[in-house]
């Protein structure tokens, strides 16, 4: 897809006289660290970006470069955060729902139509419209995309400083090989999401050895 169809959505509703086009991005379903993170940004009419796409295809030092130029010329971004608690409490989906209502609904100005990337937000009260792989095709959601990828990925530098040996620097979260193998090393933080998959079943190992323990201790005194 070429850099002008990235407005086809846009001109759509520009032809219909809606101006105020909001584009909404997620950015960490995956991870097993940290929060999920979505962005809404409403762009002026016609704008483009040149070369701006999906934000995974992009280098860091594109994303940072187009995340400044984003948060200059944007009519308007909100940021929406449900933390790993809040995830584990009602899933992962539900969660990013809930933080893309808020990043919505915290816009000024509201918007008067919502380009949303794959979901689909039943209970939101503004005309949408639900794209797949849509950060690759509207230039609104792929604005947002950036703003969440670097707000994200900024998160997880921060966390990298405040535990080095768990290198959330370079994994961002994600359940890459290195990165389990240093939950295993040094435990499962805080930040943790303990719903999913290993880190459910770590905690499961350390619960149940924590138990043997205790009862090897019990016998211990009874002998």
């Amino acid at each position: 897809m070429q850099d002008n169809d990235l407005l086809k959505y846009e001109k759509e509703l520009y032809d219909e006289n809606i101006t105020l086009i909001a584009g909404v991005d997620e950015v960490g379903r995956g991870p097993l660290y940290g929060p999920v993170v979505t962005a809404a940004v409403i762009l002026p009419k016609g704008y483009n970006l040149e070369g701006l796409t999906d934000s995974k295809k992009l280098t860091a030092k594109k994303r940072d470069l187009y995340y400044d130029i984003i948060e200059r010329d944007a009519v308007a971004i909100r940021i929406g955060i449900r933390s790993p608690k809040r995830i584990d409490e009602v899933n992962i989906y539900e969660a990013t729902k809930e933080a893309m209502y808020d990043a919505i609904e915290g816009l000024d100005p509201a918007p008067e139509h919502v380009l949303i990337d794959a979901m689909k937000l039943e209970d939101l009260k503004i005309p949408s419209t639900s794209i797949i792989k849509g950060d690759a095709k509207s230039q609104s959601i792929a604005a947002a995309s950036v703003i969440a990828k670097v707000t994200r990925d900024r998160m997880m530098e921060d966390e990298a400083k405040r535990y080095p040996e768990y290198g959330f620097d370079r994994h961002k979260g994600y359940p890459t090989k290195a990165h389990i193998e240093a939950v295993k090393k040094y435990g499962v933080l805080e930040e943790y999401r303990k719903t999913f998959e290993p880190i459910k079943s770590i905690l499961n190992r350390s619960e149940v050895n924590e138990q043997e323990k205790e009862s090897q201790e019990q016998i211990q005194l009874q002998i």
